[in-house]
């Protein structure tokens, strides 16, 4: 067994990977995962570290989202802030399925985040267990899907910025396509 001195490092450079992974929106993924490779980390750590900041995430979405649920019950103005967000979730599963299956609920996270797959999971009836498992699910999925598009892209690039500005771009750019071509109101 490594001594503690000896892990130091290795947390040290774990931390800074997760933390890239824990940013919500925007360059995290690809960043998170160039910087793992230059760190030295395989596929299956890196893929592990992305993994705990979905847990990191459930653990800390699901009390904030009981808490204001708790609120809503509470107070008239929370009460509307709950409707309008349930109405706008019951939306978003409906471009899926009717009644959304674990399948489209996979693919709520997968296309959405796995924020909108966790609530889409809670409307749909699924408890704190299985409704984070199918929203980490389809999160893992994307992630993995962006991993290998980002390492492949950068092997061709050689260029860790523009990688992450093209990875980034394509993230947001390539479902605003798809809805257009699809006539979807954005």
């Amino acid at each position: 067994m490594a001594p503690l001195a000896e892990l130091r490092p290795i947390a040290t450079r774990a931390w800074g990977v997760l933390a890239l992974f824990l940013i919500p929106v925007g360059g995290g993924i690809p960043a998170g995962v160039l910087l793992a490779r230059d760190q030295g980390f395989a596929w299956p750590v890196t893929t592990a570290l992305y993994f705990l900041s979905d847990v990191i995430l459930a653990s800390v979405l699901e009390p904030t989202i009981l808490f204001l649920l708790a609120l809503s019950a509470r107070s008239k103005r929370f009460s509307r802030l709950n409707l309008a967000a349930k109405q706008a979730m019951e939306k978003t599963a409906a471009r899926y399925a009717k009644n959304p299956r674990p399948l489209a609920l996979v693919m709520i996270s997968f296309g959405v985040d796995p924020m909108t797959g966790r609530m889409a999971t809670a409307i749909a009836g699924h408890g704190f267990l299985t409704g984070w498992l199918l929203a980490i699910l389809g999160d893992m999925i994307y992630f993995a899907m962006l991993m290998v598009s980002t390492l492949w892209l950068d092997g061709i690039l050689g260029d860790g910025t523009a990688t992450t500005l093209i990875i980034m771009a394509a993230m947001f750019g390539i479902p605003w396509i798809y809805r257009k071509i699809r006539g979807e109101r954005t």
